[in-house]
């Protein structure tokens, strides 16, 4: 599998729960005021929160950056949703998801009464329609934007026998069944995810959604990528490129309870300390991933600081191929050894954050409550290069610049303290810094170097978003493909990922733990780390979501 990497802090989603009540409220549903900070302030007034970054269009289905996912998820449902504050997942649109007992048939049941904003109705022939919408894909939307559906189905119709989603039938109006061509511990969690929301299929007919071009090294999308009709809680009213703000409103037809806020603003903020200013002067009440380093004052300001809980990790990469000194299981044990992650965390890091004992945070199931931290070590570091032959060898290691990333707050920073670690015990570093979107990935993908540090937020609470992301595949970034167990972790990650029985699959992922860890190795896990976002004193109703996914609905600010 390609690597796939998100383009600005993705906020998502899921759970490995694989049944759900059909009686079970959803959090919308009741209105369930932010358990962070209240949310019993009356209905009305505007939020205007600061964005990093304008969303790129409104379609989610073609997107793959946090600052539109920010934007979409506030105007659109999916059939699953997370449950506030967690990476669990509730109904949504759905209201129960019974399976068949190879896991390859879902029947889910559909809510009643609901309409898109455009007056349309939801119902099962709008689920599939959304759904084969999604499947038949052009050749130059398949080049990239659609790219989280073939990160998570594997192929489109053109390819259907590759696919994990088969078909789609609407048996009555409230019933839809889906059928898959195989099991995989992604589904139904990937429901989560905003490119799954469902639209407006007269939106999408009227608006030509697949009409998707390529144009020199972009595209060029079709009317319905500026004209997003949803479900959700909020609507789209206009998008001002001139001052750089997007105004949704109030969906008074919403089928839950209804937002507090009359009016939700994002304003185009791109400079992070403009972001501070900009909250301090009352222009916009709240913006995301503050620096760690400012939480306190942001507090002492008066402000609010929620945290989210960690479901990152942060690592470093190693490419045997560029260094070949890396295929010795010992020099790369070396490595581990020689770094003091628990000064890191203590120097690098925010409060919260934690030193990593594998490559996915302990909420996910497979997680191996196990494994122990590789200890910090110089001495034993030293003895495993002694004995590969390894002394005094040079790692050609690379670090982004331009960029803030909710497990990497100070990119260079987090670098030079692992130097230091490593020319402690006889390891020569030479220095690599390249801009994130200026070469850093580029280098990644072209396997320029022979160490870097990179990261990942969850997509889903599955164990395959964190290591079959990571490992599966003769393409992977590790490159593990070039060491003579390469073959047979992708294999057995394939099949772990294909296990129905939930608790016989999260057995399966706690074993390959302990072999990435101590077998194999691929990697260095380094930390979690727990981001942020800033609020106002007069915000309410906000709850800090573990994967970067909050939704507005239950906000509300300055005491209305």
């Amino acid at each position: 599998m390609k690597f796939f990497r998100k383009a600005a802090p993705v906020a998502m989603l899921a759970t490995v729960a694989l049944t759900l009540g059909a009686c079970a409220q959803s959090e919308r549903d009741a209105g369930t005021p932010g358990a962070t900070n209240g949310g019993g302030a009356a209905s009305g007034g505007t939020l205007t929160f600061g964005a990093a970054g304008a969303p790129k269009l409104f379609d989610p289905f073609y997107a793959t950056d946090g600052e539109t996912f920010r934007v979409t998820r506030q105007m659109f449902d999916g059939l699953l949703q997370l449950k506030p504050g967690t990476a669990d997942l509730e109904p949504a649109l759905a209201t129960d998801m019974p399976t068949s007992s190879d896991g390859t048939t879902w029947e889910f049941k559909l809510r009643e009464g609901v309409k898109f904003s455009d007056g349309e109705a939801f119902n099962a022939a709008a689920v599939c329609s959304n759904f084969e919408r999604m499947f038949d894909q052009n050749a130059d939307a398949q080049k990239g934007p659609a790219d989280y559906w073939s990160y998570t189905m594997g192929a489109f119709k053109d390819k259907a026998a590759d696919s994990l989603y088969k078909s789609c039938e609407a048996k009555d109006e409230t019933t839809v069944v889906i059928a898959l061509n195989r099991v995989s511990s992604a589904w139904p969690a990937m429901l989560a995810l905003p490119s799954f929301s469902m639209q407006s299929p007269k939106a999408l007919t009227e608006g030509k959604a697949n009409d998707v071009k390529a144009q020199g090294e972009g595209f060029v999308y079709p009317a319905n990528s500026q004209n997003p009709v949803g479900t959700g809680p909020f609507k789209f009213e206009k998008y001002d490129q001139a001052n750089g703000t997007v105004t949704l409103a109030r969906n008074d037809d919403y089928w839950g309870a209804k937002a507090k806020l009359d009016k939700l603003v994002f304003k185009i903020v791109p400079d992070e300390s403009t972001r501070r200013q900009e909250l301090k002067a009352g222009s916009i009440q709240g913006y995301d991933l503050p620096n760690p380093v400012d939480w306190k004052g942001l507090e002492d300001e008066g402000n609010q600081v929620l945290v989210r809980p960690a479901f990152n990790i942060l690592y470093m990469g190693l490419n045997p191929e560029k260094n070949p000194k890396l295929k010795d299981l010992k020099v790369r044990q070396a490595l581990y050894h020689a770094l003091n992650r628990e000064q890191l965390v203590q120097t690098q890091l925010p409060e919260g954050a934690a030193v990593a004992t594998q490559f996915m945070p302990d909420t996910v199931a497979g997680y191996n409550k196990d494994l122990q931290p590789y200890a910090y070590d110089v001495e034993k570091a030293k003895s495993l290069l002694k004995e590969a032959g390894a002394e005094g060898m040079t790692l050609n290691f690379a670090y982004p610049t331009e960029v803030s990333r909710p497990y990497m707050p100070n990119p260079q920073k987090i670098a030079e303290a692992l130097r230091t670690d490593f020319e402690a015990a006889g390891i020569k570093v030479n220095f690599t810094a390249k801009p994130w979107n200026g070469g850093y990935l580029d280098g990644i993908d072209a396997g320029s170097f022979d160490a870097w540090i990179i990261g990942w937020t969850g997509d889903y609470n599955a164990a395959d978003n964190f290591i079959g992301t990571f490992f599966k595949g003769e393409n992977n970034d590790f490159h593990t493909y070039v060491q003579d167990w390469g073959k047979t972790l992708n294999d057995d990650l394939v099949a772990a990922d294909s296990i129905p029985d939930e608790a016989e699959r999260t057995a399966a992922y706690e074993k390959l733990n302990q072999q990435i860890m101590e077998e194999y190795l691929p990697g260095l896990a380094l930390t979690h780390s727990p981001p942020a976002l800033v609020v106002g004193p007069d915000v309410e109703g906000i709850v800090a979501s573990p994967m970067t996914a909050e939704e507005f609905n239950t906000a509300s600010v300055g005491g209305k």
